[in-house]
């Protein structure tokens, strides 16, 4: 079983929306145990241990560099210049502009959308996790492209609210 970098980062994504306070996996040539702890979960590598901090912007252990995550998104939605407010990845995942591969878009460019709404999907883990709009306006720009991988805190729309 090989685990990369971005499912890593998925899987303490995961972890971090859910109650599970320890969680191990075991391959051919590793083993990694993630406990949750007061502050952030500790994370147990071949040996090597760090901890993972909810501020943390840089997550690294020795021997191979690591990417460095993005900033999370804001708890309010932030605007880009005076007037348009970005929707934002909340998690790691692939994009999904429909409910499904022949529906309709939730949303299109010059669609107005209402507060609650849900404009995308975000597949994370097998886990489908819909995205609401936090304001009502019109959606202006769509920078997302659907069945694409996005990151964390990544803008996927831009709307002007109303």
């Amino acid at each position: 079983m090989e685990l990369n970098w971005l499912e890593l980062r998925e899987l303490l994504s995961a972890m971090n929306q859910t109650d599970i306070a320890e969680l191990s996996l075991k391959g051919s040539d590793f083993e990694l145990t993630i406990r949750r702890g007061a502050g952030g979960a500790a994370v147990s590598s071949n040996g090597s241990d760090l901890t993972v901090l909810p501020s943390a912007t840089t997550i690294s252990s020795p021997p191979a560099p690591q990417p460095t995550q993005a900033p999370p998104p804001a708890a309010t939605p932030h605007a880009t210049n005076d007037r348009l407010v970005d929707v934002v990845a909340p998690v790691v995942g692939t994009f999904y502009r429909a409910p499904g591969p022949d529906e309709e878009a939730f949303v299109n460019t010059g669609d107005r959308i209402r507060t609650g709404q849900v404009v995308c999907i975000i597949e994370a883990m097998k886990i489908m996790n819909e995205i609401e709009a936090e304001v009502a306006g019109e959606v202006v720009e769509i920078l997302a492209e659907d069945a694409e991988p996005v990151e964390f805190g990544q803008v996927l729309m831009r709307v002007n609210p109303a």
